[in-house]
């Protein structure tokens, strides 16, 4: 199996290439290596992959659209995990307009390189904070009342959508994971608090 991570070199991501590498899975990695915090963090994760086996490392912005496509072209995965973005609402607020152009402009250019190169699984990492306020306990999937209430939030609950479009008009079989507060080793560090 042939997988392909957006956002490897972060926490969720880094993670997640270990233990494919663990399965056997031949495995890709694109990352931007942003400040969005210490790259050099973003390094030591990867340094940590490349211990449980060998993994291909693109360091690619995925709003860079022109290159994306080259890179689904070159690594043909069989499956695509979409775990890049900007998170955290509050920063969000301050900078809506980055957590659009990477959040939904970046998903979207992801989705192309996927449709124009024959992708045949997409999972998108998107977020428990698209329920926003309406949404009563327990959440459920098919909650119809989705009202977020941050920048953040929106820009997830847009990418959903368009996942949903393009499972729809292209066949990408997609899974959209609405992830709520995650953990542990190699965390990020503005969420130690």
């Amino acid at each position: 199996m042939r997988v392909l991570v957006t956002g490897g070199a972060g926490f969720i991501g880094s993670h997640l290439c270990e233990r494919l590498l663990a399965e056997g899975a031949d495995t890709a990695i694109i990352d931007d290596l942003n400040g969005s915090y210490s790259p050099d963090l973003k390094r030591g994760n990867l340094e940590c992959v490349r211990q449980a086996g060998p993994v291909r490392f693109c360091a690619c912005d995925i709003c860079g659209s022109e290159r994306l496509p080259k890179i689904v072209a070159t690594e043909r995965p069989d499956i695509v995990v979409h775990l890049a973005g900007r998170v955290g609402v509050r920063d969000s607020v301050v900078q809506p307009l980055l957590y659009e152009r990477v959040n939904v402009g970046g998903t979207l250019n992801l989705l192309e390189a996927c449709r124009q190169h024959r992708v045949a699984k997409f999972i998108f990492a998107s977020s428990s904070s698209i329920y926003g306020p309406a949404s009563g306990v327990p959440f459920r999937e098919d909650e119809p009342n989705l009202l977020p209430i941050s920048p953040y939030a929106a820009t997830k609950l847009a990418a959903e959508k368009l996942c949903y479009t393009y499972a729809h008009l292209y066949r990408i079989q997609v899974v959209c994971l609405r992830l709520f507060t995650v953990y542990g080793p190699r965390q990020r560090p503005d969420t130690w608090s």
